[in-house]
Formats: structure tokens, sequence, C-alpha cells
């Protein structure tokens, strides 16, 4: 399907294939309130994705959330399904913040660009890039550890085939066709959490006294510290996933995106928390115990359940995996295309860049079996980074420049190594703890106090940069003689004049105003 309806777009713009602005609406089922004025309107089942793609919600959902469930219990299985539903909202909120301030962009980094100039603007694009890098790793590596755990068989196969098939379909299609794919990616959601509800819950044998042996009832200090982990975590995450951002700027007004964003967070909230509880009953059916590997709870679970049932599983996840992986194949594309060469590469060089980023991709996805620990490392780089730059928004901090977003998001990570070599004692463990070598479930408080370093530290990083750039600044006006400016209010233009200032054409449309550094 997404081959055939990609072929027949692949005579699109370079900019209709790299985003969607203001090109979608919310259907008349979830109220009838807002006219259907896109150019593919959204059906019933499209309610179920609306504008935000849940494209965190790939086969790597059915190996964390369980493993999370085993080792922290109700509460960790609670508060990971809100900490993952609800920051969704963000976007809701800062979209049309951003999208007033910077009409003509379509990723996070055209904003950044305008607001804090071109340097800034290519290290959050390296961090995006970073970023969808390592979910796509994550993506082909859960897909391969599915078809391993359920059928015994070698999954690199299936891996191959996934990648082929979604290259061929995205390098033609773009944006627009990782667009219609959510719809498929919905309903197989939908259809595999009714399946495996229905079939765990009629075929599985909870036995009583493993429920209060497993203690996973209990809070502990691991669900205590999730609390503050993951929201932080994921929160700032969702800023670097630019497939989130596409959507988003797609929507066609305000109102929709709200809609389709609390469309989105209810049923992200409701799937992952029963997928989440597939590690509890796993551990109460006596499948494993909480000692064990919780990453394979949902596939143990599986292997007492029929295998027509297993044989739908494997059928629905590859689709799930599909459609999750073209999301992250168009918006690396879109984010290298926009963020690095300022749209201005020939629409082929970009399809062939889809193709070319799928090797290396494979092949750390062969040797990434840890899922979460790939998760854990993009987080902890957002939550160095996001705060600070985001206090550009205000218009209190006009004075903020993107010198300082650099050195805070730096100054971050290498708070987390202070911090880790201080209360290990080894500076190798504090390296160590950047990569979250040991996880979150250590029992100590590493992982927690590495989630409070970077955003905190990136935040005083910050701020002793801009301390450092304005005497600069000071003794470079009393040495020329010149006035002291750095703190005067920057120059606005009303919002109409914003078209005058950007490069628009059927090729692509860029921002001519770039913000400062330093």
């Amino acid at each position: 399907m997404g081959t055939g309806l990609a072929w027949k777009m692949r005579n699109q713009s370079k900019a209709e294939f790299l985003s969607g602005n203001r090109t979608q609406t919310v259907n008349a089922c979830v109220g009838n309130v807002l006219p259907l004025r896109s150019p593919y309107p959204f059906r019933c089942s499209d309610v179920l994705i609306v504008i935000i793609k849940i494209s965190a919600m790939g086969s790597g959902i059915l190996f964390s959330y369980p493993q999370l469930g085993v080792l922290a219990g109700v509460q960790g299985v609670v508060v990971y399904a809100i900490a993952s539903a609800c920051p969704l909202l963000i976007f809701a909120a800062l979209a049309p913040i951003i999208r007033r301030k910077c009409p003509e962009g379509f990723v996070l980094t055209e904003w950044t660009r305008q607001r804090y100039g071109i340097v800034t603007a290519l290290y959050l694009g390296a961090l995006t890039l970073l970023t969808l890098f390592l979910y796509m790793i994550a993506e082909l590596s859960a897909i391969g550890q599915v078809v391993e755990a359920l059928t015994g068989l070698d999954g690199l196969p299936v891996v191959i085939v996934e990648c082929v098939v979604t290259t061929v379909y995205t390098s033609l299609g773009g944006f627009k066709i990782s667009f219609i794919t959510d719809n498929v990616q919905g309903a197989m959601i939908c259809c595999l959490i009714l399946i495996a509800t229905i079939t765990i819950g009629a075929k599985t044998d909870i036995k009583p006294e493993l429920i209060a042996e497993s203690g996973l009832l209990n809070s502990s200090l691991v669900g205590w510290q999730l609390v503050y982990i993951l929201p932080v975590a994921i929160l700032t995450n969702d800023f670097f996933l630019a497939n989130y951002w596409l959507r988003a700027f797609a929507s066609k007004t305000d109102k929709d995106l709200w809609i389709g964003v609390s469309v989105a967070m209810v049923v992200i909230l409701i799937v992952l928390t029963l997928v989440g509880c597939t590690g509890l009953i796993a551990v109460w059916a006596g499948a494993l115990t909480t000692e064990d590997d919780g990453s394979v709870a949902f596939f143990l679970l599986l292997e007492q359940l029929p295998n027509w049932v297993v044989g739908i599983v494997i059928v629905m996840s590859v689709c799930l995996s599909t459609a999750a992986f073209d999301s992250l194949q168009s918006a690396m594309v879109s984010s290298a295309s926009n963020d690095i060469f300022r749209n201005r590469l020939n629409i082929w060089w970009i399809r062939g860049a889809v193709v070319l980023i799928i090797f290396p991709v494979v092949v750390l996805a062969l040797k990434a079996p840890n899922i979460l620990q790939i998760y854990l490392i993009s987080d902890l780089l957002s939550a160095a980074t996001i705060p600070v730059l985001m206090l550009g928004l205000s218009e209190r901090f006009y004075w903020w420049r993107g010198f300082e977003v650099l050195v805070g998001g730096l100054g971050g990570i290498l708070t987390v190594f202070i911090f880790g070599t201080v209360y290990y004692g080894d500076a190798q463990l504090g390296g160590e703890l950047i990569l979250l070598e040991q996880g979150l479930y250590t029992g100590d408080w590493g992982a927690f106090g590495a989630f409070v370093a970077a955003p905190v530290g990136g935040l005083v990083w910050g701020f002793i940069a801009l301390a450092s750039r304005l005497t600069v600044q000071f003794i470079q006006a009393k040495v020329r003689g010149t006035r002291f400016d750095a703190l005067d209010h920057p120059a606005t233009l009303p919002a109409d004049d914003f078209s005058s200032l950007a490069d628009t054409s059927d090729e692509a449309t860029t921002t001519k105003i770039i913000g400062k550094f330093f």
C-alpha cells in the first residue's frame, strides 16, 4: 500500500516532500466541529493518530514497558505511561507560539536558527539527527528481537526486508506517505492490544500467592525516582523528535492541534498502561521472576497462547515497526535537508540520503540488544540542552543568545560526568554514567543524579556563559569607545513582514532571519 501510494506521489515538489505545513485537520467524527479542508481528509481511523504520530510506539514498546513493570511494579507502569503520554501536550502549547514566531518553519531547528543563529541551529540539528538515528537503531533492534523471541528464527532477514520496503516508499513519497501510514500504525496498535488483552486475560493463569511475594504492588526507591526521571527524560527528548514537530506544524489550525494531541494522549496512555501490565502479569503467572530479564515478559506470556495468536502478533508487530520506522526516516531526511543544507539540495540527493542512512543503522541495530538504554542516552542529551534552549521562547529572556545554549548544553553533559566521578569516586564510572550503562535500576542514586545534573548543570553553565559573554562585550565596548548594547531589546518585525524575509518557492521555504550567536 505504502509503495503504491508513494509511486503516485513521486512527482511532488521538494516542499511537499519534506513537510506538510497547515494541511491536516481533524475529522468531523470527533465532533463535526472542524471543516475538512485537508487534501488528505481524515477518516475515523485517523482520529487515533490525528496530528501527532504515535511514532515512539514502535515495536520497542513491547520490550521497554513490560521491563519497567517487572522492575518497578505498578508504580513504575503508571508513572511511565503518564510520563510518556502527557508530554504530548507541550506540542499543542508550544507549536502555535513557535509557528507565530517562525511561520515558515516546519521543524524546531528553523526557529532556533532564527532565534539563536546558525551555530546553535547546527548544534541542535546534530542532536536531532543523533536522536532520530538512535531511535531508528532501537526500532530495528526491537523488531529483530520480536521475531527471534516469537519464532526462534534469525531476525536479520525481517529487518532487511523492512528497511528495503520503507526506504523505497519513503524515498518516493516523503513526509506525506509517512503521514498516511500512520493510519495503519494506529489500527495495528489497537488490534494488537485488543487481541493481546483478550487472550492473555482468558488464557493466563495468575497465581495469587505470587502477587504478594513479588512486591510489585508496593512502592520502591526506583519507583519514586522514576516520578522525576521519566517526565524530565521523555518531555525533553520529545523536543528532539522531528517527526512530532512535522505533524504539529502540519495542523491546519491550533484547535485541530489541541484536539489531535488530546486524543493521541488518551490513546497512548491506555495502550502503554496495558502493555506495561504484561510485565506484572508475567511475574504473577510464574513466567519469570523479578530477577529475570523483564524485557521478554510480553513474549513469555505469548508462549502460553495459541499459535494463531502468536502469528497475528508477529504480523502486527512488523506493520507497527514499519510505520514507526518510516516516520523516523522521513523526519531524518527533512531535518538534514533543512538544518544542514538549508533545502538547497536536489530532491534526488535527499532521496539518496534515505538509502545511505540505512546501512549503519542496520549494523548498529544488530549489536544493540538493550532498547531502553538507547532511549536513555538520547534522553540525557535532551535533558541537558532543552531547558537552556526553551528560555528563548520567553520575551523576558531577549538577552539570551546561542552562545549560552551551546555552552549550557555541553556543560550539562560535563556536569553529569563530574557528578558521576564524585558520586562513584571513579572517573571511568563517571564517564559510563553519561551512557547510563548501568540503566535506571541499580538501586543507587546514580541515574537519578544524572537526570538532575543534566538540566540543572546546563542552566548553571548557561548563565556562566552569559556572564562571560557580557563581560567580554563590555570590555570590547570600552576598548573601542562604543556603546554597550548587549542588553538592548532586539528589533522586532510585524507578523506581516515575515513573508518578505523568507525564501519561498515550489522547492522550499527558508527564513532569511538569523539570530545572534554571540
